[in-house]
């Protein structure tokens, strides 16, 4: 059986995920900030969820350190870095770079990009005995300005599309491959209905779901795409065309 750890998987495009592989078959271990609703801790292959801020340094070490004592010698064949965060300042405006503390800056990059770092450093070497593969959620907002998302979302993802690339290299050596998928106007508990007037500019004229990126996410992971690595899937319906 095939393991896959998949974090932020309480909720949206990672609860989804998570669904999508245990219906493949694989075992499942998952981490966010909430449990995991408790319909699917009686799914035979969600091995475990552990409950994680990964805005911490620390927790994010902890569950490293719990997942790895979890595998033993057994090999990872997927890690889906899905956790992330659009954070709002106290005035409900989007942190940008005129607004907002610095801090929240901070904490923004260490949940969208220093925890994927930390956490494919974490499950290397489980990762290289499976020969396995690395998911970085990123965003159409990484590639454009975008009206709602917020410069420090906005950026942050950018910067881990950037990390993806390096990452496929270095990771080559360990026989990882590493991909990324950018998602776009995805119906989820984080879309409000300001979102709505973006539908005109995507040419499939529909929000995507929780299982179209799910669906991309586990494909990738198979073998069918063994030569691919370093790459970047737009889950858009078109948007990021325009």
């Amino acid at each position: 059986m095939r393991t896959v750890v998949i974090t932020g998987a309480s909720q949206g495009i990672g609860h989804a995920t998570a669904r999508r592989f245990l219906a493949e078959g694989w075992r499942v271990i998952t981490c966010a900030r909430s449990a995991a609703p408790p319909q699917c801790r009686l799914v035979p292959g969600w091995a475990d969820h552990i409950v994680t801020d990964l805005f911490d340094p620390a927790q994010t070490q902890n569950f490293i350190e719990r997942v790895n004592a979890l595998l033993g010698e057994d090999p990872l064949h997927a890690l889906i870095n899905n956790a992330g965060v659009s954070p709002k300042t106290p005035y409900r405006e989007r942190l940008g770079i005129l607004n907002g503390s610095i801090d929240g800056w901070k904490d923004v990059f260490e949940l969208n990009l220093f925890a994927p770092l930390r956490l494919a450093r974490g499950f290397a070497a489980a990762l290289h005995r499976g020969k396995g593969t690395i998911i970085n959620i990123t965003s159409i907002a990484g590639h454009y300005v975008h009206p709602f998302a917020g410069s420090a979302y906005s950026i942050s993802k950018a910067a881990l599309s950037g990390m993806t690339r390096e990452m496929a290299v270095e990771f080559a050596q360990l026989g990882v491959r590493v991909n990324a998928v950018a998602p776009g106007e995805i119906r989820t508990e984080m879309i409000s209905a300001e979102y709505e007037e973006l539908v005109p500019r995507i040419p499939l004229e529909r929000m995507g779901t929780p299982e179209d990126v799910a669906a991309t996410v586990f494909r990738l992971c198979t073998d069918d795409f063994s030569y691919v690595t370093g790459a970047e899937l737009f889950i858009t319906g078109g948007q990021h065309l325009y």
